[in-house]
C-alpha cells in the first residue's frame, strides 16, 4: 500500500502524527479501447483548446472557470497554505454513536497508521474507543477536498471513512412514490415471514463476485481460441398475485435455508469469541 496523504490526528491538545493509506481497492477487469478495423490501441492526448498542440503534465495548472471560457488558476502552493486546520490534521469534532450515521454518508475508507512518535498516544486513543460503540466525527482536507469523516476501529488499526456533506446527499423526489397504493395487512405479514426466512448471520466469506469469475473464465476461453456459445437469459416472470408469489418465495427460502450448510452455533460462538479477543487486544487487555 501506498501512503497518500500524511499529518496528525488532532484529539483536543493531544496531537497523533499518522499516515494514510487507502484501505480498499475495487477489483475488475480492465478494458482498453481498440479501434476496431485493426485492433490498434486508442490514445487519448491532452490537447490545449487554444492552438490544438499537446501539452505535457509539467505545463497544466489547475483553472477554475468562474463564468463561461473565463478562468483563475490555482498553484499547489496556494491551496496548500489555505487557512484551514483539517489540511494539517484529523480534528476530532466530537464522538457520537455509530448507529447514529446513515450508511449513505459514507464514501471511502482509509487506514491510519501511526509515525514513531505518536505510537503511544495512538494506543492510548484506541484504548480509549475499544468497545465504547462510538465513532469519532472529525473534519479532513486531502485530495483538493474537505470531508466530514468518522474514526473508528477496526480489530487493532483506526480506520478513517470520509463521509458526503449534507448538502452532497440528493433529496429522494420521485412522483412514483406519491401515488397511493393499498397494501393489504396478509401482504404484510407474508413479506415479514419471507425477510425472517432469509435473515441470518453476515458473514463476507460467503458472498463472491460472480460476475467477474465469469468475465475472467470468458477472457480466458477467448485467449485460449475456444468458442463462445451464447445461452439466452430466462425472462422474469410477472406477478400476477402478490400473495402467491410472496407464498412461494417463503417455502423457497425455507428449503434453501435447510438444504445449506449452515455453520455450526459452536463455529459462529467462536467466531464471537475471537471477535471480542480482537477487541480486548486493541484494547491492550
Amino acid at each position: 500500500m501506498r501512503t497518500i496523504w500524511k499529518g496528525a490526528i488532532s484529539f483536543g491538545l493531544v496531537t497523533i502524527p499518522v499516515k494514510v493509506y487507502g484501505a480498499t481497492e475495487a477489483k475488475s477487469l480492465r478494458f482498453n479501447q481498440l479501434h476496431a478495423s485493426d485492433g490498434g490501441r486508442i490514445r487519448y492526448k491532452r490537447v490545449c483548446a487554444l492552438d490544438g498542440e499537446e501539452v505535457e503534465y509539467s505545463e497544466i495548472v489547475k483553472g477554475y472557470e468562474y463564468e463561461k471560457d473565463h478562468y483563475v488558476t490555482l498553484t499547489d502552493e496556494e491551496l496548500d497554505s489555505l487557512p484551514v486546520p483539517s489540511a494539517k490534521a484529523i480534528e476530532i469534532e466530537r464522538f457520537v454513536d455509530s448507529d447514529e450515521i446513515d450508511p449513505i454518508f459514507f464514501q471511502k475508507s482509509y487506514y491510519l497508521v501511526p509515525e514513531g512518535t505518536g505510537l503511544k498516544a495512538y494506543h492510548l486513543l484506541r484504548e480509549a474507543m475499544a468497545d465504547d460503540h462510538k465513532v469519532a466525527l472529525a473534519k479532513v482536507a486531502f485530495r483538493d477536498k474537505e470531508h466530514l469523516a468518522t474514526l473508528r476501529l477496526r480489530d487493532n488499526v483506526f480506520v478513517l471513512e470520509t463521509m458526503f456533506w449534507p448538502d452532497e446527499i440528493r433529496t429522494p423526489a420521485f412522483d412514483e412514490l406519491d401515488e397511493r397504493i393499498e397494501v393489504r395487512p396478509q401482504e404484510v405479514r407474508m413479506a415479514r415471514s419471507l425477510i425472517e426466512s432469509l435473515s441470518d448471520e453476515f458473514d463476507p466469506e460467503e458472498f463472491r463476485d460472480e460476475y467477474r469469475a465469469a468475465l475472467e473464465d470468458l477472457v480466458a476461453k477467448k485467449v485460449q481460441g475456444e468458442e463462445i456459445t451464447y445461452v439466452e437469459a430466462d425472462e422474469p416472470s410477472k406477478v400476477v398475485d402478490l400473495m402467491e408469489a410472496l407464498r412461494a418465495s417463503v417455502e423457497a427460502a425455507k428449503a434453501g435455508k435447510g438444504s445449506s450448510k449452515q455453520p455450526a452455533k459452536s463455529t459462529r460462538d467462536q467466531g464471537r469469541k475471537t471477535a471480542s479477543s480482537r477487541r480486548r487486544k486493541a484494547a491492550g487487555e
